[in-house]
């Protein structure tokens, strides 16, 4: 089945449904061509957090794209007014996998007709919950890493997301400062992120052996590549909790992986420290981070 692709986009809203660490950071991107971002988020208090850390940084970052401005994101705990008018719409709530189905059968019914819908999933296909939607031609995949600093963007097919709806968001999407990259077949993890898995599960193998220490693989990761920052630092920016419930996708998916990185991760969690968020993970220096 086709689709009838939205039109007006310059002028129409994007919706965000989410306002955690990515959510607020994918918001933060679509409004620098100066337009309208909704956040919605159940809780109040996430919602604020996200839409001032958009108005904090929403000049900045449209600075550094050309023909770029700076607009505006409102927070909503109201699902049907976030998404009013939007022709995209942006799902980045926990990795659960009913969760997700929920929610796109929520979105699939309140969305405009020719909204696109898509998932920041880091781990599951949009094949995996699309059995509650009645139009699962405009749904795919659109996983984000941690813009503004990591741009790069992943796109995958739902398996029958209408081929027009792909080529207009690799089209569009680098005018908001975010680069795609299509996934050609159904992959778990994308493109980028597989690399990555493979990188953050060794490197949480190392210290639970007791072999290292996530300082020293940091400081050993910056000397040798000359990137500023190391596995271990990445995942407390993304969240130790995410990084779990991924590296449990993952597991299920293939049981010989090693249970070693999910043990040190489940530790950590157990402990209440999920890194920036919570102000300590590997580290315990996050005072001052966002």
């Amino acid at each position: 089945m086709t689709f009838t692709l939205p039109t007006d986009l310059h002028t129409r809203p994007v919706a965000i449904v989410g306002a955690g660490t990515l959510g607020r950071r994918i918001a933060l991107m679509f409004t620098t061509r100066g337009g309208t971002v909704r956040i919605y988020d159940p809780v109040p208090a996430a919602g604020r957090a996200a839409q001032a850390y958009v108005e904090q940084n929403a000049t900045d970052t449209a600075a550094r794209i050309e023909g770029g401005k700076p607009g505006t994101a409102t927070a909503t705990t109201d699902l049907v007014e976030a998404l009013a008018g939007a022709w995209l719409v942006i799902e980045a709530v926990p990795e659960r996998l009913e969760l997700k189905k929920r929610v796109f059968a929520e979105l699939d019914a309140a969305a405009d007709a020719d909204a696109i819908l898509a998932s920041n999933s880091s781990s599951y296909p949009t094949s995996r919950f699309i059995d509650r939607v009645t139009r699962p031609e405009r749904v795919l995949n659109m996983h984000f890493y941690m813009p503004p600093r990591q741009s790069a963007v992943d796109l995958m097919s739902s398996g029958r997301t209408d081929r027009a709806v792909l080529d207009l968001l690799l089209a569009e999407l680098p005018h908001y400062g975010v680069f795609p990259f299509e996934a050609h077949r159904e992959s778990t993890g994308f493109i980028f992120n597989r690399v990555w898995a493979a990188i953050k599960r060794e490197s949480l193998s190392v210290v639970s052996e007791g072999v290292s220490t996530p300082q020293d693989i940091d400081a050993m990761w910056r000397i040798n590549t000359g990137l500023p920052a190391g596995p271990f630092r990445a995942m407390d920016i993304v969240g130790l909790d995410v990084v779990l419930n991924i590296e449990n996708h993952y597991a299920a998916e293939n049981p010989a992986l090693p249970a070693g990185p999910r043990e040190l991760l489940k530790r950590y969690i157990d402990a209440g420290h999920l890194g920036v968020k919570t102000g300590r993970g590997f580290y315990d220096d996050y005072a001052e981070q966002d």
